[in-house]
């Protein structure tokens, strides 16, 4: 089974960044332009060209594919969030099985080594950090082309339709958690109702109720 669990606002303070051909870290927002003045770092979308006229997003893959030995010190997709549930979910099924939902760069496998980022599509989110349907993003799919066995799907109701967009495609049963009241709606995709008070980052809860066989069977 693939399991997919949305990003977090909460990372590693450790993490790595991308930089510039000068070397200033380049800090990937959703909205330059609304950022608060910073002189140690930059400010760019995933898709922007930078000086080279390299999109920041194809300097990250290519990043990955001759890392070198990541001399910028990026992390695993799954350790840049600080919350246990990502490395549960490795442990339990491996990092070739967990995918993370990415607002900022779409959905990664989980040993994909990714910068600090602030882009979410939280609506509670500060607005230079947030990410709307509107906007353009050439999202990474790394699930496309995998095999067909079923993919789970953890997340709140912000990021369900860019799940469901970039795995429209994908030949496997896919299943999400959901705890509204109402069950979401969406093509080929079966929902599984997480019932709990929680609001907020509820879909953590859901994933420690899955890894301990209390939720949906994998």
């Amino acid at each position: 089974m693939k399991i997919v669990i949305q990003c977090a606002a909460s990372k590693d303070p450790a993490a790595g960044m991308m930089t510039t051909s000068e070397g200033t870290p380049v800090l990937f927002v959703a909205d330059p332009g609304l950022a608060p003045a910073r002189t140690d770092v930059v400010y760019a979308r995933p898709d922007d060209l930078a000086e080279d006229g390299q999109r920041g997003r194809d300097a990250l893959l290519l990043y990955n594919l001759q890392p070198n030995g990541n001399p910028l010190g990026l992390l695993p997709a799954w350790r840049l969030y600080r919350h246990p549930a990502y490395g549960k979910l490795v442990e339990r099924f491996g990092e070739a099985n967990i995918f993370i939902l990415s607002a900022g760069w779409g959905l990664l496998c989980a040993d994909f080594l990714t910068p600090a980022y602030d882009i979410t599509f939280s609506a509670q989110a500060e607005p230079f950090k947030r990410r709307r349907a509107h906007d353009a993003y050439a999202d990474f799919n790394m699930l496309e082309g995998r095999q067909s066995e079923p993919v789970a799907f953890f997340g709140g109701k912000d990021y369900l339709p860019l799940f469901c967009r970039l795995t429209a495609n994908y030949p496997g049963r896919r299943i999400a958690a959901f705890n509204s009241a109402s069950e979401p709606q969406a093509h080929g995709v079966r929902f599984v109702r997480y019932h709990t008070r929680t609001r907020t980052n509820w879909h953590y809860e859901a994933v420690n109720a899955f890894l301990d066989g209390a939720f949906f069977a994998a």
